[in-house]
């Protein structure tokens, strides 16, 4: 288990492929800092990276805020099948099918339909081309979803389309900046395929 901060109101650590973020990762926090662990956001399973919990109810709800409200700064960086243009910035309306528990582009809004927007840059062009983007909304699937639909599957994401031999999709929540104790504190970590 990776810390990369911690405090009696929040700790920050890489989460790996393969642990729920709402459960198994905060009980084995829990296990090895002793005391209650408060999930604030969520990481899917079969993605790893930095994230923030709380280890307080009040502290919990503060991060809460700064996560609502958009003042808590999110990147990832990614593998991604060709090579996207140099920068982009989309913006989609995507639908979360509850039964499949797939995401998708659709072009109107109705019930249950969320507009999602994110910025990127392309770091290393290529066949499999790295990728660094910013979330500025937090949608389930949403950078999976955006770049499939526009050709350009995460490596190892085969729900959404790529066929390679990667064993989970290639992404990586590398940085979080936040305010916490009156000072922008900013984490960051990048795993040793996009270094």
């Amino acid at each position: 288990m990776e810390l990369l901060y911690e405090d009696g109101e929040l700790v920050v650590a890489v989460k790996p492929v393969g642990l729920d973020a709402e459960a198994a990762f905060p009980q084995a926090l829990a296990e090895a800092l002793g005391g209650r662990i408060y999930p604030v956001h969520r990481l899917d399973k079969a993605v790893s990276g930095v994230m923030v919990y709380a280890r307080t109810p009040e502290s919990a709800a503060r991060l809460s805020r700064l996560i609502q409200s958009g003042q808590m700064e999110k990147e990832y960086v990614a593998l991604v099948h060709g090579a996207p243009p140099e920068t982009g910035a989309w913006e989609d309306l995507l639908f979360k099918d509850s039964r499949t528990g797939k995401t998708y582009v659709v072009q109107r809004l109705r019930k249950g339909v969320r507009p999602a927007r994110l910025t990127y840059r392309l770091l290393r062009p290529g066949d499999l081309s790295l990728v660094r983007i910013r979330l500025e909304t937090g949608r389930s699937h949403q950078i999976r979803v955006q770049f499939a639909s526009r050709g350009y599957p995460l490596a190892g994401d085969r729900r959404y389309g790529a066929k390679d031999g990667y064993p989970s999709p290639m992404l990586f929540c590398c940085r979080l900046a936040f305010q916490h104790r009156g000072e922008r504190r900013v984490f960051e970590k990048l795993p040793a395929w996009a270094e």
